[in-house]
């Protein structure tokens, strides 16, 4: 498949739409809309704008970036339209880092605070990576796609189970990890905006260096395997990226829902392109998507906030739906 001349023009529109929102949301605050540039802002405001507004907009683009390009990896390594980035167990890793975290300070707000808030990303980070280490051993490596799928899964569910455990005997764990479960930007810095970017480079260099490898297992694995493409380095990489992207996006973000799964398809909805190119668009649709849910939830109900992953969770989930009445429909395979 060659790649369509229109992926740049697209990735140079979605680049645009992306950024504008990021500066757009450092307008968006618990009082509505505030276009600081247009009037004199207090020494006050500005600095709510530069410390808070603008990295949790630029944390929440690179954030939903790694999932949109962990979620394209996801779908041509699996060769499947449903596979997200949590598959891997990841998720459950993370939400169970975070369990034990606060488990152990109990749960208490000044946790967030400080270093305390650095262990509460690195705890997410860790268990997200724990999780995938113990995916690949039940797996045995990354040599069987559908063993790799179903050791994802199986973690996932007992991970999950684990960290229902440990809050039904600490309700006070539950209450402090409804944020992380739902999905905030509201404790993005401009420290994490920094990790973020540098993830986010390096996850993407690495995916495109196998996108041909990618490009072949759309033929099968067997065909790809006769064309000489080295499939057990690529699996392992791959996953890498996959771990990796997730793994800092979920530590950061927290749980958010359907933009790793829902922005690469809008990319084959729009433009018909070689995974060189469909890796950078769906990193490009999933930034645009998440810091558009994130200035929607800040403004719609304001004062009043809405989790993001909740947005993300109502506007991915009717997309997709859609997406399957119409297929259904027309007979079109998603």
């Amino acid at each position: 498949m060659s790649a369509s001349p229109n992926a740049p023009r697209w990735a140079l529109l979605l680049l645009a739409v992306g950024w504008a929102v990021v500066l757009l949301g450092t307008a968006a605050g618990s009082q509505g809309w505030q276009a600081w540039w247009l009037v004199d802002a207090d020494p006050v405001s500005r600095q709510i704008v530069w410390d808070i507004r603008l990295p949790r907009s630029l944390g929440a683009w690179l954030g939903g970036a790694l999932l949109g390009l962990a979620g394209a990896v996801a779908q041509g390594l699996f060769r499947n339209p449903l596979a997200d980035p949590y598959l891997l167990g990841s998720a459950s890793g993370a939400s169970l880092g975070v369990g034990v975290y606060w488990s152990l300070w109990g749960g208490s707000a000044w946790a967030m605070s400080g270093w305390l808030g650095l262990g509460l990303t690195g705890a997410a980070f860790v268990g997200a990576v724990l999780a995938v280490v113990l995916t690949l051993l039940l797996a045995r490596g990354v040599q069987q796609t559908l063993r790799l799928l179903l050791a994802g899964v199986v973690v996932g569910v007992v991970l999950g189970a684990v960290t229902s455990l440990i809050s039904l005997l600490q309700p006070q764990v539950l209450q402090a990890m409804q944020g992380f479960m739902l999905g905030s930007t509201a404790f993005v810095s401009w420290s994490a905006c920094l990790t973020l970017s540098v993830v986010l480079v390096l996850c993407v260099a690495l995916a495109c260096a196998f996108a041909r490898v990618l490009d072949a297992l759309t033929l099968g694995e067997s065909t790809a395997q006769s064309l000489g493409v080295p499939l057990a380095l690529a699996r392992l990489v791959l996953v890498g990226v996959i771990s990796l992207a997730t793994g800092a996006a979920v530590a950061h973000l927290g749980l958010v829902a359907f933009v790793g799964l829902a922005a690469p398809h809008l990319v084959r909805s729009l433009v018909r392109c070689t995974h060189a190119w469909r890796l950078g668009l769906s990193a490009l649709m999933g930034g645009a998507l998440l810091v558009l849910a994130d200035v929607l939830a800040r403004v719609l109900f304001a004062p009043q906030e809405l989790p993001v992953g909740v947005l993300t969770a109502v506007l991915g989930g009717g997309y997709l739906l859609w997406r399957v009445y119409r297929d259904a429909d027309t007979g079109v395979r998603a």
